[in-house]
């Protein structure tokens, strides 16, 4: 069993919070929800869902965790602008762990400064930003590049959750076996 954090704040895109996160927890992951205060309901932009957070961005410490998950919508653009929770997606970053980001999930890995000389995809909107940020996008389903993961669209999530899935299948065998953090 792996632990993941998925990182949401309001008006995330509710389809790409709820796939992974039940692929997650049905392949038996434990997953908690991230923000910027603890307690706090944040709303799915389309209104299908409503995530009470688990934990504010201050109070998680990556080392806890095997991977990190960034959902779309307008969420990434409200959470980069708080300084916690980009100092844990660069932390996740700089520990080598799997970071998973989809739609404009990868606004916040630019504003986190982990995506220069690297290949990834978003929604098509993001590509300029990502591009300016010295990445080099692609539009692809997934694009898995070093720990990073990112897909474009709700219609990506079956592959996205896939590719995450896959990745921690290699994270939950090093927890088990006491050696979390190891690289694949």
């Amino acid at each position: 069993m792996a632990k993941v954090a998925i990182v949401l704040g309001e008006d995330f895109e509710d389809s790409e919070f709820t796939v992974p996160f039940e692929r997650l927890k049905d392949a038996g992951h434990e997953v908690t929800v991230v923000g910027t205060e603890r307690g706090r309901q944040v709303r799915g932009k389309r209104g299908k869902a409503t995530i009470r957070i688990d934990a504010a961005a201050r109070e998680v410490d990556p080392d806890d965790f095997d991977a990190l998950i960034i959902p779309g919508g307008y969420s990434p653009d409200h959470l980069r602008l708080d300084r916690d929770v980009v100092r844990l997606v660069r932390a996740f970053a700089d520990a080598a762990k799997p970071i998973a980001a989809v739609c404009h999930g990868p606004q916040l890995l630019i504003e986190a400064d982990v995506v220069r000389g690297r290949t990834v995809t978003s929604w098509p909107s993001v590509r300029k930003d990502l591009e300016n940020a010295r990445a080099r996008w692609v539009d692809r389903e997934v694009v898995e590049n070093g720990n990073l993961i990112t897909s474009r669209k709700p219609d990506d999530l079956e592959a996205f959750s896939a590719a995450i899935l896959e990745r921690l299948g290699g994270r939950a065998a090093d927890r088990a076996a006491g050696t979390a953090g190891g690289s694949r």
